[in-house]
């Protein structure tokens, strides 16, 4: 699938590896709906980068606020032929804690929420959306490349580390829901892929103590540093464009294993 003169629906669009897509995808002529809670940024990258972009305030658990953006992208763009989710949240907490007190179960739920619940819920009204376009065509062509929907998971979803029980999982899932997904909708024309992200440059990353920053970096083994957000949308931009990638999920993390 060629980028330009398409729509995508980018969540988490705002900002770190999402507002990198968002630029990618504008780069190579497409269009773009930005989904995201931070109004103010969103903004700010539509009056930048112009009429091929729009945004929409988005939480991604609140079918209401996607189907909101899927709509725009229908009205606005003529329709979507694509989405990238990068909405997520890291939730850091373990089990047990010092003086053996059990975890939070609502922080560990929002975790899961936001990071799986959301996922499936921006792919069901995006699959919705293209398959509906689809079965209003009357070109429809065999073994057409018709959409795209590409989900964040994390190197956590195989490596997890201690406090990482709500993150390890959510990720896990999106993982594990990716063959599923990616077989029923064969028959609409739809790809579903997954990007593993490892140690990113993102504004949560960069949050951390140098301290911190610096042994993360240590960790890998090759490029040895944190991987930049334009290299997670270089990705994401192949994966538009190789109709034969399906149903598959790539590390994109320079080779690190946590342990």
């Amino acid at each position: 699938m060629q980028i330009e003169q398409r729509s995508f629906l980018v969540t988490g669009g705002a900002s770190g590896l999402g507002e990198s897509v968002v630029r990618a995808i504008v780069a190579q002529g497409g269009k773009v709906v930005i989904a995201d809670l931070n109004e103010s940024a969103g903004q700010v990258l539509v009056d930048e980068l112009g009429d091929n972009t729009r945004f929409v305030r988005c939480d991604v658990t609140s079918g209401d606020d996607v189907q909101a953006a899927v709509a725009m992208a229908e009205e606005a763009f003529d329709g979507l032929q694509g989405s990238i989710n990068c909405a997520g949240i890291a939730v850091v907490q373990k089990l047990l804690d010092r003086e053996n007190n059990p975890a939070d179960l609502e922080a560990f739920s929002r975790g899961v929420n936001i990071n799986l619940v959301g996922s499936f819920n921006v792919a069901r009204l995006v699959a919705a959306s293209i398959a509906k376009r689809v079965a209003a065509s009357t070109t429809a062509e065999v073994n057409a490349d018709n959409g795209i929907i590409i989900n964040t998971a994390s190197i956590a979803a195989f490596d997890g580390q201690v406090g990482q029980g709500s993150y390890a999982s959510s990720k896990a899932g999106v993982v594990g829901m990716m063959l599923p997904l990616a077989r029923e909708l064969t028959r609409h024309g739809i790809r579903v892929m997954t990007i593993a992200p490892g140690v990113f440059a993102t504004p949560m990353i960069q949050s951390l103590p140098e301290k911190a920053r610096e042994q993360l970096e240590a960790a890998v083994p090759y490029p040895k540093r944190l991987g930049n957000p334009n290299e997670f949308a270089k990705l994401v931009v192949h994966i538009i464009d190789n109709a034969y990638l399906n149903g598959e999920v790539i590390r994109l993390d320079g080779a690190i294993r946590m342990v």
